[in-house]
């Protein structure tokens, strides 16, 4: 009998390994199974005769609300085939029904790009909708029914001026359903600031200070060498804070330089004065909303408005090394309740891109996600219930060309979303979210961004972009991409 089961023990002990393997096998499968998870979108276009940035990129926030189970959407469209004199325009989509309401035009034909409007509501669900915005004041409209766009501009009112000069309007709610507006307050070499609404925007206040002034006004000083001329500038994102007590913001800077100076321009990294419409760099500060005080990222309270020199000394959190950008990235408050940020950068050359996943972990750390074909590529960062990011990026074959049309100038191509389960250390390519329909094959797409609630909160299931076929015929369509199920 010993004997037997001495026997039977490596028999045994080998239907315990296979089964072992098997079920590890098993593991992995559902584990994969789940991660390329097949989820069908149905995709809609609204909105015809678009311009370039007819849905903006993410300077400019938000250009949906989500309220009362509907979507309302505001974006610039309109023109007559061929031009680029396009209207601030409003609609609602019901995800219900997945319709699309008519749409109401609530302002003239202009064509500047930056005229884009935004949109939210205030705690009592009126819409206020703001356009015609680069060093301008705007117009600030109110719904003048509850979450109604009406029928016609008749139906809203022109509602108080906000500031003389606003350009890249981002309206956040913040603490205590306080409305925050952060903008850049003049022409490109001018400072960024914010103002902040306890009235529901009939009145604004903000700092004594603005956040950055880069070059401090260096733009009018005269000066004997053109070289010597400070058109230090920037571009800048924000998101506020879980709270809303604070508030996160990012930038990366550029020289101007208005005169074209061959040596401005100069990179050293790519041996060059072409201008290559760069932005250097990734500065971050956190602004505390109640007292206004700003501090960088490390705690140290930071001198405002905050010169290049400064950023340079205390809010560097990644130098570059002459690598540009065009867009400043999306950013996202992480599971340690810091910020962390989708950036897309040059490399070898400056016609190669890159998206990157930057995150504070001990120390500042940056991980390659995948190629892009333009340094002007706006995509969108999401953190999920479950600890998993995604990259909603914008991807294509095609290279970087100074000279294509003027549809393509501020990139654009296929769109995919791109996972990382494992804090960003590693991402994977998980499904493809180009419009499939047959009608938009060839078509390039850009500036995606999500639909949110009053507060902030993302709406899941559902995407916004922009995309065209020509690359020099202003005719862009609007996109929603709804989830099926």
């Amino acid at each position: 009998m010993l004997k037997q089961d001495k026997q039977l023990k490596p028999k045994s002990m080998i239907k315990r390994i296979l089964l072992s393997i098997f079920m590890t096998w098993i593991m992995i499968l559902i584990s994969f199974a789940q991660k390329i998870e097949i989820i069908d979108y149905q995709t809609f276009s609204f909105g015809d005769g678009g311009q370039i940035k007819m849905l903006y990129d993410r300077r400019l926030r938000p250009q949906s609300v989500f309220i009362n189970g509907k979507v309302y959407i505001v974006f610039n469209g309109g023109a007559e085939k061929g031009s680029a004199d396009t209207k601030p325009k409003i609609l609602i989509y019901n995800p219900g029904t997945r319709n699309f309401s008519e749409e109401v035009t609530l302002g003239p034909p202009k064509s500047d790009q930056h005229y884009c409007p935004v949109i939210w509501a205030d705690q009592y669900d009126y819409l206020h909708v703001l356009y015609g915005c680069h060093s301008s004041s705007g117009t600030h409209l109110i719904s003048k029914k509850i979450a109604d766009i009406g029928k016609s501009v008749e139906d809203w009112s022109v509602a108080s001026q906000i500031r003389h000069s606003l350009s890249y309007p981002a309206v956040y709610n913040i603490y205590d359903n306080k409305k925050l507006i952060y903008f850049r307050t003049g022409e490109h070499r001018s400072s960024w600031s914010y103002l902040i609404s306890g009235d529901e925007g009939k009145t604004w206040s903000g700092p004594e200070n603005d956040v950055t002034d880069l070059n401090m006004g260096g733009e009018t000083k005269k000066v004997d060498n053109p070289l010597d001329l400070n058109e230090m500038s920037s571009y800048q994102t924000c998101l506020p804070g879980k709270d809303g007590k604070f508030l996160h913001v990012a930038f990366c800077y550029y020289d101007d330089n208005k005169k074209n100076v061959p040596e401005k321009f100069y990179n050293p990294r790519y041996n060059t004065k072409t201008n290559l419409d760069f932005k250097y760099n990734l500065y971050y500060v956190k602004i505390n909303l109640q007292t206004h005080e700003v501090k960088n990222f490390a705690g140290e309270t930071v001198k405002t408005p905050i010169d290049l020199d400064n950023a340079n000394a205390k809010c560097k959190i990644w130098d570059t090394g002459w690598r540009g950008t065009g867009v400043p990235p999306d950013i996202i408050i992480d599971e340690n309740d810091n910020p962390a940020f989708l950036h897309v950068i040059s490399e070898d050359t400056p016609d190669s891109f890159n998206y990157y996943y930057v995150r504070y972990n001990n120390k500042w750390e940056q991980t390659v996600i995948t190629p892009s074909n333009h340094f002007w590529n706006s995509g969108y960062l999401k953190l999920d219930e479950n600890g998993v990011l995604h990259a909603c990026l914008l991807v294509g074959h095609n290279k970087y060309n100074p000279k294509e049309g003027s549809m393509n100038s501020y990139g654009g191509g296929y769109i995919e979303e791109w996972c990382s389960y494992n804090k960003g250390n590693t991402w994977e390519k998980i499904r493809d979210l180009t419009p499939g329909n047959s009608e938009f094959v060839d078509w390039k797409f850009n500036n995606i961004q999500p639909v949110k609630d009053p507060k902030g909160n993302v709406i899941d299931g559902m995407l916004l972009f922009y995309g065209w076929k020509d690359g020099e015929a202003r005719e862009a369509k609007a996109f929603l991409l709804h989830r099926k199920n």
